[in-house]
């Protein structure tokens, strides 16, 4: 299955990605997961090869290339065996960097985008609250300027590159008594005075750093604010459709490395004198895998389309996390029982991709929030409409 507009340019670079991937990427996803650290050296070397900036203006470091080849590259990391590193990559450059492209001054981009899209700066979004998951207007970080500065206070977590980050794009409260009118984007430092980052102890995505983040009277200047002080709610709501979008591959591409693992084994392991893909039973359920992941693709492969398009498809991109996510979790979960009892052992990779699926229906918008987006939508006759900005899906 392709999507319809992939040309030998996509398929060349799909495959130079791959030879990367082997040579660079996968002999270390083991120490990663181990050390619960990802080498930082991975995404200079990945800058190097123009990964790091496929979609971004070449005036910033960038290959200014569709959005075709961000698809491939999600779904080829998505094939490493590791949730953790893959999802350090997506939050990097398709989480929290876009909003320095759409809404950072010049400053802000010769400053951080570029470093970013070199592989010199790892940057994170911070946006959940120990009070506030879903809900972004409940955030209470607070803003207050004083003078050219901004005094920053409260709490984050859940925070993907929290620990290990450069800086994170940071929603904050810069005026609580306007609701989400008063809810701009900043730009913190993770080394600024004031700034604790603690790790958090996760069932999956070990390779990744999860941290909850703590802002004590921190300094930060005027000249960090995002775009418009108390345009930040609007911001992330545009944000987030190319956040579910990548989240969606990352799930259906996790579903399919896990059925081709799961295939090998099937093909060499035996029980009661014959092959266990022999069995009837397992044949059928294979079956209903394969038929699910291939109609799940094709319509994420659609939200592609509308992506490159410059389309704000809140309702596709909703539904395409929504079922991507679920279905990963299924597949994942009856290829595990295909392993039997050493599926439950550290010797095989099921178990890894076990703990680290469930997260997917979580991440960007719980599958209950995307039942309420479609729901408003559907129902409600609700229209969201696109923040005015330069997309990074088109070139």
């Amino acid at each position: 299955m392709q999507a319809t507009s992939l040309t030998v340019e996509h398929h060349v670079f799909r495959e130079s990605l791959k030879a990367f991937i082997r040579k660079e990427i996968l002999p270390h996803i083991d120490q990663w997961e181990e050390e619960g650290k990802i080498d930082r050296s991975i995404w200079k070397k990945m800058g190097d090869m123009g990964f790091t900036g496929l979609n971004y203006p070449e005036a910033y470091g960038g290959l200014d290339l569709d959005f075709y080849y961000s698809m491939i590259l999600c779904e080829e990391l998505s094939h490493c065996f590791s949730g953790g590193f893959t999802i350090t990559a997506l939050v990097i450059q398709y989480m929290s960097a876009p909003y320095l492209l759409k809404y950072a001054s010049e400053e802000l981009k010769e400053k951080y985008l570029k470093g970013v899209i070199a592989g010199d700066l790892i940057s994170a979004v911070a946006i959940t609250e120990p009070g506030a998951g879903s809900d972004v207007q409940k955030i209470k970080t607070t803003a207050i300027r004083e003078g050219d500065h901004y005094l920053i206070n409260g709490s984050k977590t859940f925070i993907t590159n929290g620990y290990y980050g450069d800086f994170f794009i940071t929603a904050v409260k810069t005026d609580p008594s306007k609701g989400s009118k008063g809810i701009s984007l900043i730009l913190i430092d993770r080394h600024a005075a004031g700034v604790t980052a603690t790790k958090i102890n996760k069932m999956g995505w070990h390779a990744s750093d999860t941290a909850e983040l703590g802002f004590n009277q921190v300094k930060v200047p005027v000249s960090n604010l995002i775009g418009e002080e108390g345009a930040g709610f609007s911001y992330l709501m545009d944000g987030l459709q190319l956040e579910r979008l990548t989240a969606a591959i990352h799930s259906i591409s996790t579903a399919e490395s896990a059925l081709a693992y799961t295939m090998e084994y099937i093909n060499k392991r035996e029980a009661f004198k014959q092959k266990i893909q022999d069995f009837q039973v397992v044949r059928h359920r294979v079956a209903q895998m394969v038929a699910d992941i291939a109609v799940t693709k094709a319509f994420i492969y659609s939200c592609c389309d509308l992506q490159q398009s410059g389309m704000y498809a809140v309702k596709e991109c909703s539904i395409a996390k929504l079922q991507a996510s679920e279905l990963a979790v299924r597949v994942v979960n009856q290829c595990f029982q295909f392993f039997g009892g050493y599926a439950f052992t550290e010797d095989y990779k099921i178990a890894r991709l076990y703990r680290d699926v469930r997260v997917g229906t979580i991440i960007g918008g719980t599958s209950e929030i995307m039942l309420e987006i479609i729901a408003k939508m559907t129902i409600d006759k609700v229209n969201y409409q696109q923040q005015a900005s330069t997309p990074i899906s088109s070139n």
